[in-house]
């Protein structure tokens, strides 16, 4: 019997399927398009429907999402996925594509405080995404830009557009493209660690969600926290493993 967790984020949606046992049998990623349901939906449909025992559904549109037998917060699911992973986890950043959030958390992953930004692009995917395009390179190449740069360019504005604006005069000023990479890296690291400070930084701290597949944000974060950062080998799926475990735990 599989125990599903689906997390339905504004830029991807993660399946996580676990056995009795607590054993990950599948994990999926794909982009959520213009429909993050529908995709949640066809992902579901790759697992066999009779071994299916309960779906727990998180993230950004779990609230639609007709499939699920319960919704659950990314918060708590992001907390309870990490203690799974990370027993002696303390903190929990998780940062996705429209928002990020800090979570202190208990042993065995009870949420204690949390600390959530989602009024603001800024130190989010969304934002490392809008950079990327501002500066005409991938965005999976912001890391290895950033980190290879001897130069940082600081990004000073808090709001996207601003900080579009100011990346573009910045190029027109004749700074190098990784310069300001490495600028950018350091502001969204300064908005994360603003929200860590408020649940206040306990080790181990773990960094979930898409951004940290950026090694140089990831970096970035450490040195500005003065602490190690541990980062899941599959940051995206956190959220939906914890919904999975959840599922298992209460059916």
């Amino acid at each position: 019997m599989y125990w599903v967790g689906v997390d339905i984020g504004s830029l991807t949606v993660k399946i996580v399927a676990v056995d009795a046992s607590r054993q990950v049998m599948a994990a999926k990623v794909a982009p959520a398009g213009r429909s993050g349901v529908q995709v949640a939906e066809t992902l579901l449909a790759e697992l066999p429907a009779d071994e299916i025992r309960s779906v727990v559904a998180t993230g950004y549109g779990r609230v639609v999402f007709s499939r699920a037998d319960l919704e659950v917060s990314e918060i708590t699911c992001h907390a309870r996925g990490v203690a799974h992973l990370f027993p002696d986890a303390r903190t929990v950043v998780d940062v996705g594509g429209q928002d990020s959030k800090a979570v202190r958390v208990a042993p065995g992953g009870r949420v204690l405080q949390f600390a959530m930004n989602e009024r603001c692009a800024a130190g989010t995917g969304r934002f490392l995404e809008v950079m990327a395009r501002a500066l005409e390179v991938p965005v999976n190449e912001l890391a290895s830009l950033a980190m290879g740069a001897k130069e940082s360019v600081p990004v000073s504005s808090t709001c996207t557009v601003f900080a579009e604006s100011e990346v573009v005069g910045h190029l027109n000023a004749g700074r190098k493209v990784a310069e300001v990479a490495a600028g950018l890296v350091d502001a969204i690291a300064i908005r994360i660690v603003g929200l860590v400070r408020q649940v206040g930084a306990e080790p181990r701290i773990v960094m979930t969600g898409g951004v940290a597949l950026n090694s140089a944000v990831v970096r970035a974060l450490s040195q500005r926290l003065g602490l190690e950062v541990s980062v899941p080998p599959n940051p995206q799926t956190v959220g939906a493993l914890g919904a999975a475990l959840i599922a298992l735990e209460k059916s």
